[in-house]
């Protein structure tokens, strides 16, 4: 709303200072700014109502240190993480472009089906909340609209370098300029360890005919499907002590704008040797509100938590960042920049599997980890959770520097 209103200004009567809104980085920096102003102000004022509506936190007896000071503490703090990542958005992003609005949709539908499930634990006292399989429908809801959307809509485009036919190098001008091909449409996408760090979807069914690549979807959907329901189910198992999901999330998120806003200009990606992809530049803005957001929720999330972000948060940061890789062509970077999303996942896969192994195989169940997810193995090993928080909070900033490092090997 205020860049159309400062871009009227700047347009209309030439007002000083209006034109600094055309600036992604002058948006960014005030969109984090005003996130972590409605966290931090905002975030105590909802702390208060949840406590007046008794949504406090019913702690099962796990047997781990600290855990029964936790019983009480409200919980559904990710609408913090919603209200704080949404009003600077409005406030300063481009709203018709298709990225920031399929960010937004993301941000409301995997909100709302936290929040869903929040409320029949709390309200409806069902433990149990909202059936595992009721979520994952809504997740692979998602991944449809955002797979359907990267497919089909006309402004969601590639420019790549052009290469010679014969040679397979690229062409290079008189000036000694790079030459590129017009923006495509097309399931280009950046892989990681392989040639040229770059893989087309369409290549993968292309003993379809001659027409594959009208196919291709029959193949990227479900993968879309996957990634949105991988990293969302991460984000939330990874939400078991104060201040982890938070952090590492917001370490990942800061990874990705700087990734948003390289790939979306095109001066830099160049430089970069990084895939050009029109209009992603505006990601920025939303990536940044969105790490004011989690940053401030820190405030009060970190030990000893004052509010804990429930379902309605630990999904929705997990579908946000999904999104944001699959939207920046960075998808298949997630395993490394968000390895602790992943190993939360297989540890407890791993427990899981191998307990009704062996129990069906020597009658008793056995178990890898003292107890999963991971995190709470180091409880069990009689780490404090501030200690564990921090080490992971290391391990995400090293994955998220390695992930950086992987751009350039080729």
């Amino acid at each position: 709303m205020l860049y159309y209103l400062f871009d009227f200004l700047d347009k209309t009567y030439d007002v000083p200072g209006a034109g600094l809104f055309q600036f992604i980085t002058f948006r960014a920096a005030m969109a984090i700014i005003t996130s972590l102003l409605i966290a931090t102000v905002w975030g105590k004022k909802i702390i208060r109502f949840l406590q007046r509506k008794q949504m406090g936190e019913t702690i099962r007896d796990l047997g781990l240190a600290g855990q029964s000071e936790k019983a009480g503490t409200p919980t559904m703090g990710g609408l913090i993480i919603i209200l704080a990542t949404l009003v600077p958005v409005v406030l300063f992003a481009k709203l018709e472009n298709i990225y920031v609005i399929l960010l937004i949709v993301t941000t409301l539908w995997m909100g709302a089906i936290g929040f869903l499930d929040d409320y029949l634990k709390k309200f409806k006292n069902d433990k149990a909340g909202l059936p595992g399989k009721f979520k994952v429908i809504g997740q692979v809801g998602l991944g449809i609209i955002v797979g359907t959307t990267m497919f089909f809509h006309q402004d969601i485009t590639v420019k790549t370098e052009k290469m010679d036919p014969i040679t397979g190098l690229e062409i290079v001008s008189e000036s000694g300029e790079k030459v590129f091909n017009e923006e495509e449409k097309t399931l280009l996408t950046t892989m990681p360890f392989v040639s040229g760090n770059e893989i087309n979807y369409e290549k993968l069914i292309s003993w379809a005919g001659d027409d594959y690549a009208k196919y291709a979807w029959l193949i990227f959907i479900p993968i879309v499907i996957f990634i949105v329901t991988a990293i969302s189910n991460g984000a939330n198992l990874t939400d078991g002590i104060d201040g982890l999901a938070a952090g590492t999330s917001a370490i990942a998120a800061v990874t990705l704008a700087l990734f948003a806003w390289v790939s979306g200009n095109f001066i830099f990606s160049d430089y970069l040797n990084i895939m050009y992809i029109p209009n992603t530049g505006e990601l920025t803005i939303f990536i940044m509100a969105f790490v004011g957001a989690l940053i401030g929720f820190l405030w009060y999330n970190t030990y000893p938590a004052q509010v804990f972000m429930g379902d309605t948060g630990s999904l929705t940061i997990g579908g946000i960042i999904a999104v944001i890789a699959i939207a920046i062509r960075k998808e298949w970077l997630l395993p490394i920049l968000c390895g602790i999303f992943v190993m939360e996942n297989l540890s407890v896969v791993m427990q899981v599997s191998w307990f009704k192994y062996t129990k069906k195989k020597y009658g008793e169940g056995r178990r890898i980890f003292r107890m999963s997810p991971l995190h709470h193995h180091y409880q069990k090993g009689g780490f404090h959770e501030s200690k564990i928080v921090t080490r992971f909070w290391i391990v995400g900033i090293v994955l998220a520097v390695l992930t950086i490092v992987t751009l350039k090997i080729r």
